[in-house]
C-alpha cells in the first residue's frame, strides 16, 4: 500500500515519514491510535510474529506454587524513565490470570527502602502484594521495586527544558520526543554515576526483604530497613522459591545487584555491624548456595551496558565455582542463576546474550546459564510504502502485555508444565554442552 500523493517527491517522502515515525517512537501510536495507525498499520489478520526460544528448559513460577513448605516469591524491578508505586499492576493482573490466582491482598504494602549501609538515604519503594487461590492452595508474594525517586533529584537539572521558556519554540512532536527523551536517557548516564550505589543498594534491600520474611511479617508502611540474614531465616531461604524480573536497564543493575551480593557473602568481616543489626551467618550462606534463582530479563540490555565497563571481581572461572567437583564449588553464590534473556529484534535497545559472555562478562559465583527468547512483541506493518515496518517503542515496553511473554514467565518451556499457547506459538531448541 502507498499511502503517498503522486505529487510526493521522495525527499517529501522522506520528510513525511520521519515525522510519523516520531509520533511512533514518542508514543503517539497509543494517543492517535483512531488516526495514524488506522493510516499507516495493515495489520495481519492471522497472528504470525516470531517466538523462539534457544537454552536450556526452565520452569516457570507456578513450578512450586502449591507446595506444603516454602513460599513463592517474585522481585520486579524497573528500568529507564520515571516509575511510580503500582506500574506494574497490568502486568500482575494478567500474571494472576496465567498462574489462576484468583484473590489478593486488600491492601498492598509499602516500604519505604533505607539501609545501614547509607544512612539517612532514601532509597526509593517496595510495594509488596500478596495473591493466592485458596482451593488450590496457592500462595504468590510479588515485590514491586521502584528506584526512581533515586534519579529524580537529579533529573530536576533538565525541568526547564521543558518549561514554557524553552518548550514552545519547538514543534508539537518534537516537543512530545524531547520531553520522552529528557525522561529516560539521564538515567543510563546517571546509573555509571555516583546514584549507582544507591541503586544497587535498593536492589539488595528488596532482595534481603524477599529473602527474610513471608508477607505477615513484613511492615505495612513506614521507612524500614532489612539488616541481615541470621540462622532464624534458614529456612525462609531452604525452602522458598525465588524469581526476578526486570526491564531494559533493570537487567543491569539485576546483575550488578547479584555481583554486589556476591562480593558481601565473600567478605561478610568487612560488611557486618552487628551494633547496627547487620547479621549474615555462615548457614544462611549455605542455605543461599543452594538456591536456583531464574531471572527473566524483558528487553535485556547487558551486552550494551557491559560497553566501557570492567570486567567482574571473579571471572572465567565458572567451572571451579559451578561444578560440584569444582576446587572453589562451597565459594560459590548460588547452584544456578538462570538468565532467561527476552529481545524482540525490532527492539533498538535489546540484546541476545551470545555465547561465551557469561563466561568473561559475568561473575562465576553466579553460576550463571543462558536461554534466549527470540519473540515479536510488536506486530509488523506496511506503511510509507514499505513491508515489514515494526513500532520500535511498542518493541521496547510491550514485552509485560505479551500473553506470550507471561506464559513463559509462568510456566516455563521444556516441562510438563509448558502452556498450550507456548507448545502452538513458540519453538524450542534445547541447547547442550
Amino acid at each position: 500500500m502507498n499511502i503517498f500523493p503522486k505529487c510526493f517527491t521522495l525527499k517529501s517522502r522522506w520528510l513525511f515519514s520521519s515525522l510519523l515515525l516520531a509520533m511512533l517512537l514518542s508514543g503517539c501510536a497509543g494517543i492517535g491510535k483512531g488516526v495514524a495507525q488506522a493510516v499507516l498499520e495493515k495489520a495481519e489478520s492471522e497472528d504470525t510474529r516470531v517466538c523462539q526460544v534457544w537454552g536450556k528448559p526452565f520452569a516457570g513460577i507456578d513450578a512450586n506454587l502449591a507446595k506444603s513448605k516454602g513460599k513463592t516469591k517474585v522481585l520486579f524491578v524497573h528500568g529507564v524513565g520515571d516509575h511510580l508505586p503500582g506500574y506494574t499492576t497490568e502486568f500482575l493482573e494478567k500474571l494472576a490470570k496465567q498462574l489462576n490466582l484468583n484473590a489478593r491482598s486488600e491492601d498492598q504494602k509499602n516500604i519505604q527502602l533505607s539501609a545501614p549501609l547509607l544512612p539517612g538515604k532514601r532509597l526509593g519503594n517496595l510495594r509488596v502484594t500478596h495473591l493466592m487461590n485458596e482451593e488450590e492452595g496457592k500462595e504468590l508474594t510479588f515485590y514491586e521495586l521502584t528506584w526512581s525517586e533515586i534519579t529524580r533529584e537529579e533529573k530536576a537539572l533538565l525541568a526547564f527544558d521543558n518549561s514554557g521558556e524553552y518548550d514552545f519554540r519547538r514543534a508539537q512532536i518534537n516537543s512530545m520526543l524531547k520531553k520522552f527523551s529528557n525522561d529516560t536517557g539521564p538515567d543510563p548516564i546517571i546509573y555509571l554515576g555516583k546514584s549507582r550505589e544507591a541503586i544497587l543498594t535498593a536492589f539488595g534491600q528488596s532482595m534481603c526483604w524477599m529473602l527474610t520474611g513471608d508477607w505477615e511479617d513484613l511492615p505495612g508502611s513506614g521507612e524500614h530497613q532489612c539488616k541481615g540474614l541470621d540462622d532464624s531465616k534458614i529456612d525462609h531461604i531452604a525452602n522458598d522459591d525465588y524469581f526476578v524480573i526486570s526491564h531494559s536497564l533493570g537487567s543491569r543493575i539485576v546483575i550488578d545487584g547479584m555481583q554486589r551480593i556476591a562480593h558481601i557473602l565473600a567478605n561478610t568481616a568487612k560488611y557486618e555491624d552487628p551494633g547496627h543489626g547487620v547479621v549474615v551467618t555462615e548457614k544462611t550462606i549455605e542455605a543461599f548456595q543452594n538456591k536456583l534463582i531464574p531471572i527473566f530479563m524483558l528487553s535485556n540490555q547487558l551486552p550494551m551496558l557491559q560497553l566501557g565497563r570492567e570486567l567482574p571481581e571473579v571471572a572465567g572461572q565458572q567451572a571451579s565455582y559451578c561444578d560440584p567437583e569444582g576446587a572453589l564449588y562451597n565459594k560459590r553464590m548460588v547452584r544456578e542463576m538462570s538468565l532467561i534473556a527476552f529481545s524482540d529484534p525490532n527492539d533498538l535497545l535489546s540484546y541476545g546474550i551470545p555465547p561465551g559472555f557469561s563466561e568473561k562478562y559475568l561473575d562465576s559465583r553466579l553460576c550463571a546459564t543462558i536461554t534466549n527468547v527470540n519473540i515479536n512483541v510488536a506486530k509488523v506493518m506496511d506503511a510509507f510504502g514499505f513491508s515489514d515496518l515494526a513500532n520500535p517503542l511498542e518493541a521496547h515496553v510491550g514485552y509485560d502485555q505479551d500473553d506470550r511473554v507471561i506464559a513463559l514467565i509462568a510456566h516455563g518451556i521444556g516441562n510438563e508444565k509448558t502452556s498450550p499457547l507456548i507448545k502452538q506459538r513458540c519453538e524450542f531448541t534445547k541447547t547442550v554442552k
